[in-house]
């Protein structure tokens, strides 16, 4: 009888937590935004995928659009014919190519040079210290990154796991002059808080609090989809780098159908926060 009683009463307290979350709404449509500078941190060169309509977006909406990769992706291939330094070169080559087709300009790309698939091996202190500093320098008014977790621990497989919490506690870290100070001493930085997060999944797990459409533009996120040869469709047994018309198309087809749809309209969804980083699991 107590434990049902208390199982009652931590429901009755977390109830206005949740539905907190689930209101908090930008002051603004995300489609209305302008002006604004966005950071994305992903693991890995194509993590943006899962956001590119809304980046395409925002970047014809003049925002400013800065992707940061973690690592050089030189892991995930099965063609045994491909080197790692081969496949970091094939994988930076297709992300600037995907960034082109969502207008996004390569010399807003930043990657960090870690090896795929050891992230949450690193030296933490290091890594966390790297996203700071660019935080600082690029102070941007939004941040995209894999979800940490809402209430509890998010799984992701490692290097998204990795870079979901390296993110998060990144945010955090940049807005404490005391941390990583010699880069406000000796750097010419200064401390900075985001202000606001729209976090992402492969999938919806529930969490998401707001969608974006992306109608007009499902072409460019499907086009800059199709540049990721070396990841998706033949190309990651038996990398080759130009693809016949039928080829293409079939990359293409294969992005288009993970398009999601409510309503007639394409659409992503992200968990949206705004406020204090301390706060951006709850």
């Amino acid at each position: 009888m107590k434990k049902a009683l208390r199982a009652f009463l931590f429901i009755l307290l977390t109830l206005p937590a949740v539905a907190q979350q689930r209101e908090m709404k930008p002051d603004l449509p995300v489609e209305k935004w302008t002006g604004k500078t966005v950071m994305l941190i992903g693991a890995h060169a194509d993590d943006d995928q899962l956001s590119h309509g809304t980046l395409a977006m925002l970047q014809a909406h003049s925002n400013q659009v800065y992707v940061v990769t973690l690592t050089t992706g030189n892991v995930g291939t099965q063609d045994p014919n491909l080197s790692r330094m081969q496949l970091a070169q094939i994988r930076r080559k297709e992300e600037l190519a995907a960034l082109a087709e969502l207008g996004i300009p390569g010399d807003h790309y930043i990657n960090l040079g870690y090896d795929d698939g050891l992230l949450e091996f690193e030296d933490r202190k290091a890594v966390v210290e790297n996203l700071v500093r660019w935080i600082r320098k690029l102070r941007p008014d939004v941040l995209f990154a894999w979800d940490p977790g809402k209430n509890y621990q998010r799984w992701h497989k490692s290097d998204h796991r990795a870079a979901a919490y390296l993110a998060a506690d990144a945010a955090r870290a940049a807005m404490w002059r005391l941390l990583f100070e010699g880069q406000i001493t000796q750097e010419g930085l200064k401390e900075y808080m985001i202000p606001e997060y729209l976090f992402f999944n492969d999938y919806d797990y529930g969490d998401e609090n707001i969608t974006v459409d992306i109608s007009d533009f499902v072409e460019k996120k499907v086009s800059a989809g199709a540049k990721y040869i070396s990841q998706f469709g033949p190309g990651w047994k038996n990398y080759k780098p130009d693809l016949s018309e039928t080829e293409l198309k079939e990359m293409k087809e294969m992005t288009r159908k993970h398009v999601r749809m409510k309503d007639g309209k394409a659409f992503e969804g992200f968990r949206y926060y705004r406020g204090l980083p301390d706060g951006l699991g709850k």
